[in-house]
């Protein structure tokens, strides 16, 4: 996907109407926009790094379309800008229908044992196919209305030719451990049998 250019008159015109989703210390950083859309915003991180040649939108984009070729539901993006702020980039993206699994988590009477099952089936099957998914956590994936799972907030990916080898998968379940830890899942969340499901050949 080719990224154009977006000026600010035409930005400003975009986010009329539109919802500030999430925001860090720098500014914005996703709107939900009038139409039902979402835009996300990246800021290069640093003057010179990786990210001036091949911008994080930009491998939002190439994630989504390597995911999608390998039958994985994820979201779809409609278009690519770079904004007339130094190293902005942004994504305009129809979302992935459907709640997280932290959203349904909190709903009342939901049981981590009934979600288990579907959960370890769909993160085997990404890492036997090579996906390496260092943001995997439950607010990123997503239970869609046809009852799949999908992957959101993808640009921190990486494909391997191969199937994850152990050390890849316990560093990857490291990250959702902390993240668990973080939101104050730990002892609601088993993962201790999640994770020796992942690991187990």
């Amino acid at each position: 996907m080719q990224r154009k250019k977006l000026v600010q008159l035409q930005l400003d015109h975009m986010l009329k109407g539109a919802r500030l989703i999430e925001a860090d210390g720098h500014g914005p950083k996703v709107y939900q926009l009038a139409d039902g859309t979402f835009l996300k915003i990246f800021r290069r991180k640093r003057l010179l790094s990786s990210a001036l040649l091949r911008p994080y939108s930009q491998s939002f984009c190439n994630n989504a379309q390597r995911l999608k070729e390998l039958g994985i539901p994820t979201l779809e993006p409609i278009a690519i800008f770079d904004l007339e702020q130094a190293g902005l980039t942004a994504v305009h993206y129809k979302p992935l229908p459907g709640q997280s699994l932290f959203q349904l988590s909190k709903a009342p009477n939901f049981n981590w044992a009934d979600v288990m099952p579907k959960l370890t089936s769909f993160i085997r099957n990404l890492y036997a196919q090579g996906i390496y998914f260092r943001s995997l956590h439950l607010g990123n994936i997503i239970k869609t209305p046809a009852g799949e799972l999908g992957l959101i907030d993808i640009a921190d990916m990486k494909f391997y030719r191969r199937a994850l080898p152990a050390q890849l998968r316990r560093r990857n379940l490291s990250h959702f451990h902390r993240y668990l830890e973080r939101e104050g899942f730990s002892d609601a969340f088993p993962f201790a049998e999640f994770s020796q499901a992942l690991l187990t050949p």
